[in-house]
């Protein structure tokens, strides 16, 4: 095996923590949230060289979207708890953001 093919690029890596933080933000919040709504995560993002990583979730109903996102406020220390036991990795800053999509535009009536 060429060695130069085992080193791994700071890109390489740091999509593979985004990864690992998505899948474990998911198996995380499916066991903490409680069932008044739905929390999903939708993808993660790598933001500043690596340090952060932003979450986006999706909260149905709408309407328990804000208490969706206070309960991931609050559970920030938590998750990063269960992240120094489920993944080896050097631990970045997770914020979670709300992306419920943009709603679709009516057409316009002539």
């Amino acid at each position: 095996m060429n060695p130069d093919a085992r080193i791994r690029t700071p890109r390489k890596q740091s999509n593979r923590a985004t990864e690992i933080v998505a899948r474990e933000a998911a198996q995380f919040i499916a066991r903490e949230a409680g069932r008044e709504s739905l929390i999903t995560v939708i993808q993660a993002r790598s933001v500043a060289h690596g340090d952060r990583i932003l979450v986006f979730v999706s909260v149905f109903p709408v309407e328990k979207a804000r208490a969706a996102m206070a309960f991931l406020e609050r559970q920030r220390e938590a998750f990063s708890d269960h992240l120094k036991t489920h993944a080896r990795m050097r631990l970045p800053r997770v914020d979670f953001l709300l992306d419920n999509g943009e709603p679709l535009a009516e057409p316009a009536k002539s």
